[in-house]
């Protein structure tokens, strides 16, 4: 049986470098009737535990550790039992939110995390963050990118641990690769092709150096 992808979206606060925005964020629950994986636990463990239903969850896997990514994962994981995992390069940022619990799991460049009917395949792409990563399934046709690429450029790289040439880098070499017709599908707003925004991509990496 094919996964099927469900995108629940929660509200809350993103802060960072002593600043605070009101943020809503795409959680993406990837599975089928029994089995499921949470890409990105933002905001609300009951919202997504409810929309994940009496299925099991297998994993939360974060895109990067800001905190409006990740502050319902350790409630979500309690709940469920669920593995949270994490790019080993994002511990700090971690840090800043959960800074008694650490993620039960590292995030590999070029591992496969399973879930019932999918195959995601780990993409680092630092530059948002150190430790961000994009979730690819060609299965799928679709590529989960959190902030590090969105419908009309690249994620913000203004504060710390962020940094603007080497989001360039990824997004050129991890993302501008995959087949035109992948479908992305981001941690806020709407979702976008690979091949609609290659044009005006190719203009950021033309000044991204």
């Amino acid at each position: 049986m094919t996964a099927r992808i469900e995108r629940l979206v929660t509200s809350g606060q993103f802060r960072l470098d002593g600043g605070t925005w009101d943020v809503d964020n795409n959680v993406w629950i990837v599975g089928d009737d029994h089995e499921a994986i949470v890409i990105d636990a933002a905001h609300d463990a009951d919202a997504i535990a409810e929309a994940v239903g009496d299925r099991r969850l297998t994993a939360i896997v974060c895109t990067h550790a800001h905190n409006d990514h990740i502050d319902a994962a350790p409630a979500l994981a309690e709940r469920t039992g669920a593995t949270i995992w994490l790019h080993h390069d994002d511990l700090p940022l971690w840090k800043q939110t959960h800074p008694d619990r650490d993620p039960d799991a590292w995030l590999l460049d070029g591992q496969v995390i399973e879930a019932a009917g999918a195959d995601l395949t780990v993409l680092h792409t630092p530059g948002h963050a150190p430790g961000a990563v994009c979730l690819y399934d060609p299965g799928l046709a679709t590529v989960f990118t959190g902030d590090t690429l969105f419908q009309g450029g690249p994620g913000a790289t203004g504060r710390s641990y962020s940094h603007f040439p080497t989001i360039i880098d990824s997004i050129r070499d991890r993302l501008l690769t995959l087949p035109p017709d992948t479908e992305v599908l981001t941690g806020h707003g709407e979702g976008t092709t690979i091949g609609a925004e290659a044009p005006h991509l190719q203009e950021w990496i033309a000044r991204g150096h």
